[in-house]
């Protein structure tokens, strides 16, 4: 094992999943990718921009998101392991995959919450549809 792809989703619980990213990297001596995928530009699917006030403000949060990967990446290499953070933006699950293939990760871990059933019903889970759609191997980490 070389590649181990990360999903973080800034929901205050990735450093738990850093934490397991590590072991695993750890024991493997392998490269964590630490993978933000930020929501598509909104002319991308769609929408008008709006003004230049959320054009802005938008460009800031994907500045501030980069920055932590950066960090965390950052951690993760004074502890002893390579790591680095990509931010990409584009459709979720669709987006992990192509990443993680394109990086040759040989491990995806990404972060499980449970849901209820009709937020299952009618949303659906990120995890669930990772696992489904990829040809890599994926560990599914609690979050809850």
């Amino acid at each position: 094992m070389k590649n181990i792809f990360v999903s973080i989703d800034f929901n205050e619980q990735e450093e738990f999943l850093m934490d397991k990213a590590y072991e695993m990297a750890k024991a493997f001596n392998a490269k964590i990718w630490l993978v933000h995928i930020a929501a598509p530009e909104p002319d991308f699917i769609g929408y008008d921009v709006g003004p230049q006030y959320i054009r802005d403000a938008r460009a800031e949060d994907l500045k501030e998101e980069h920055k932590l990967l950066q960090e965390y990446a950052l951690q993760l290499e004074s502890r002893g392991v390579k790591a680095e953070g990509l931010l990409i933006q584009g459709a979720t699950v669709e987006m992990i995959i192509q990443e993680a293939e394109k990086l040759n990760s040989d491990l995806i871990i990404t972060g499980h919450h449970d849901h209820n059933f009709l937020y299952k019903a009618f949303v659906g889970s990120v995890a669930d549809e990772i696992i489904k759609e990829s040809k890599i191997p994926v560990l599914l980490v609690p979050l809850d």
